[in-house]
């Protein structure tokens, strides 16, 4: 059986590491990481680029709902982690690992809420800021 590396934890795949050593590592989407996905082709770029907009809006306004579960946070996480990583959105991907992490830690047990809303509006300012950045490549 193969080892899923997607749902590996991006410290466990190298992720980090490859991609700090590339662009602009303040940048909130690495655009050298997006240029090799996509082979250099920037019509994909570009399409990426609007699908991860609309899915990453998507689901940080699902994650935001008070009244889901950490555990179901966290799924809405892993999607959104695997989206950004996908495009080079480092911050986006860090914040969604740190919920999954939350989950994991919290093992069923009920979660601090004011830790939870902390990082729940960290996912939603890197998500914000990074759809900012997109939407001002593209215009």
């Amino acid at each position: 059986m193969t080892e899923n590396t997607w749902a590996a934890s991006p410290a466990a795949t190298g992720w980090r590491q490859e991609t700090s050593a590339l662009g602009d590592p303040g940048s909130p989407i690495d655009l050298v990481h997006l240029a090799r996905q996509c082979q250099g082709d920037p019509g994909l770029e570009d399409e990426l680029l609007g699908l991860f907009t609309l899915l990453a809006r998507s689901l940080a306004a699902q994650a935001s709902d008070p009244c889901m579960r950490l555990e179901l946070k966290a799924n809405i996480a892993h999607k959104l982690r695997g989206s950004a990583l996908a495009v080079g959105a480092g911050r986006v991907a860090r914040a969604a690992e740190a919920i999954e992490a939350m989950a994991r830690s919290a093992g069923g047990d009920v979660p601090d809420e004011d830790r939870t809303m902390a990082a729940i509006a960290a996912l939603q300012a890197a998500v914000e800021e990074a759809i900012a950045y997109i939407e001002g490549l593209r215009r």
